[in-house]
């Protein structure tokens, strides 16, 4: 890891959010006993505080077995607002393996390479700890991205190649041209973290004007396209565990769920214990009144 990229990660890092956000990540952090909250996703882009805000919670402790992360939805009554969150958590050290590339995981490295604020921290050392695995996951995208993007192109066509690639691997529906959004939304960012990455993590390149040139040995080449096949040969079926698991797991699911049909539909549906308790169980007579109140 350079200094270079470090810097750069833990500036960006330092991205101002607005205090309510803030204070929920602080609630979160608290709550979850974490090192750190990471807040992420469009509403950190636009600084909005409508629909729902995406935090990861990092959590002390060895590296996790199974499938992760854990997720949750909150609603947190900041003044006169409710603000909603989706809450993603995991072992620091689990997120840092998985930004490493050191597992068959795309979601955390291709996450992480975009924006993110680091809204809460235990510690100076919880904060280090965080910026270290950020950049690792720059340094993991930036491989990726020499390995399977064009022989010659400037940053954005390197990322866009990236962003696709991890698009087709994961059981994702984005609209065509969601990478073309990420990279204008993301301004400079992207030129300035594929060389900073590129010299981190060891990948040889050369510029042309406004074109780089990865200089990657072939046999190295070669071996980060064979990791990527296995990781797209398994990246959907990954995604189907994760959403089953996420159906039985996920805190606070009625709550999300009614909160989407009053958005999408303008239809209240009311919360009772035994819905709460029961999500999966209650959809069905959810959905067969909403659909009767449309009628």
């Amino acid at each position: 890891m350079t200094d270079a990229l470090r810097a750069y990660v833990a500036d960006t890092l330092a991205a101002p959010v607005p205090a309510a956000v803030r204070h929920v990540a602080e609630l979160l952090a608290k709550d979850a006993g974490a090192e750190a909250v990471l807040f992420y996703g469009s509403n950190l882009r636009t600084g909005s505080l409508d629909g729902v805000l995406d935090f990861y919670v990092l959590t002390a402790g060895a590296r996790e077995r199974g499938i992760w992360p854990r997720v949750g939805y909150r609603e947190f009554a900041v003044g006169p607002a409710t603000l909603r969150a989706k809450i993603a958590t995991m072992t620091l050290a689990t997120f840092t393996t998985a930004a490493e590339g050191r597992s068959i995981d795309t979601t955390i490295w291709t996450r992480f390479v975009q924006p993110a604020a680091l809204a809460q921290a235990r510690s100076d050392a919880a904060a280090s700890a965080v910026v270290d695995a950020i950049a690792a996951a720059a340094v993991t995208a930036a491989r990726f991205a020499a390995a399977l993007g064009p022989p010659e192109g400037n940053s954005a066509d390197y990322w866009r190649a990236l962003f696709r690639q991890t698009y087709a691997a994961e059981l994702r529906v984005e609209a065509r041209g969601r990478e073309e959004q990420i990279l204008t939304h993301g301004g400079d960012r992207y030129d300035t973290l594929l060389p900073l990455a590129w010299e981190a993590g060891g990948v040889p390149f050369v510029r042309d004007g406004s074109s780089l040139i990865a200089r990657m040995p072939a046999s190295e080449a070669a071996r980060w396209r064979a990791k990527w096949a296995r990781r797209r040969r398994l990246g959907k079926p990954l995604n189907v565990v994760r959403l089953v698991r996420a159906a039985f797991t996920f805190d606070g699911a009625a709550k999300y769920g009614a909160w989407k049909i009053e958005r999408h539909t303008g239809i209240a549906v009311g919360m009772t214990p035994w819905r709460e308790r029961h999500p999966i169980l209650a959809a069905p007579g959810v959905f067969y009144r909403v659909w009767r109140a449309r009628r």
